[in-house]
């Protein structure tokens, strides 16, 4: 299988805080990479290094055959990774389906303004797109409410529609189940289920080991900065190693 993203050599400090130490990552198209370790490892920085929100100390990181390292986080949106953050980044203020929008005209115009000089038809298709996405997270009988009302769950739930009204290459996911009830993070782990059948690739950071096993096709486990485990999760579950970093030599 290819390569999708190619992580080779990623160091990144911060004063004396190795952050990241010598990151060597692969993420084959069409899989679903999950990302485990325990807070502090480093997951976040390695995907703030992935979407240009931070620049390496030294090291790749290739997209699609692309050198992203230099290029901004919009330019690196528009070649097709997306993000969806550990707190949801939406706008309070607006209704769900303007929140969606967005991102699908900024997709369309590379800009995150309306442009009144569009014609109707194809802003109606963005609408429709937009009113998709709300449906394949169950949002879209709360369309025209604002997004700063509804609770936690949700917003993770909007924000991954605003992800997905993208339609990624690569879709990056921080803790994407994060205050969900048990009920709201499996209806979740379905939607991902039906988005790798449609062929899109996930890198899945989470802490709940019940949707790392239910969705991961390979498993790297961060630990100090370092990956210390990469495999399927049957591999990872029995390792000792990532037992002992992870959870302190219980089983996973």
């Amino acid at each position: 299988m290819s390569h999708i993203l190619d992580i080779q050599n990623v160091n990144k400090t911060f004063g004396g805080l190795h952050a990241l130490s010598e990151i060597n990552l692969q993420i084959e198209e069409g899989t679903t990479h999950a990302i485990i370790g325990p807070n502090g490892a480093g997951k976040s920085t390695l995907l703030n290094c992935c979407i240009g929100r931070l620049v390496p100390d030294t090291g790749t990181v290739t997209f699609n055959g692309r050198n992203m390292i230099g290029m901004q986080p919009w330019d690196i949106n528009h070649a097709g990774m997306v993000r969806v953050f550990q707190t949801p980044e939406i706008f309070p203020d607006l209704p769900l389906l303007q929140n969606v929008m967005i991102p699908a005209l900024a997709k369309r115009d590379g800009t995150f303004k309306f442009n009144p000089l569009k014609s109707l038809v194809q802003e109606n298709k963005i609408r429709d797109e937009a009113m998709q996405a709300l449906a394949d997270v169950g949002l879209d009988g709360f369309h025209h409410q604002h997004a700063g009302s509804i609770s936690r769950g949700d917003k993770r739930r909007l924000e991954l529609a605003m992800g997905l009204v993208q339609h990624p290459s690569l879709l990056l996911l921080d803790e994407p189940t994060a205050g969900m009830s048990r009920h709201d993070t499996n209806r979740t782990i379905d939607l991902l289920k039906q988005i790798k059948e449609r062929g899109m690739t996930k890198v899945i950071i989470e802490h709940d080991m019940h949707v790392v096993f239910s969705l991961a096709d390979k498993i790297s486990v961060l630990a100090q900065g370092r990956i210390i485990a990469s495999g399927t999760p049957d591999e990872i579950r029995g390792n000792p190693k990532v037992q002992e970093a992870y959870l302190g030599g219980a089983e996973l």
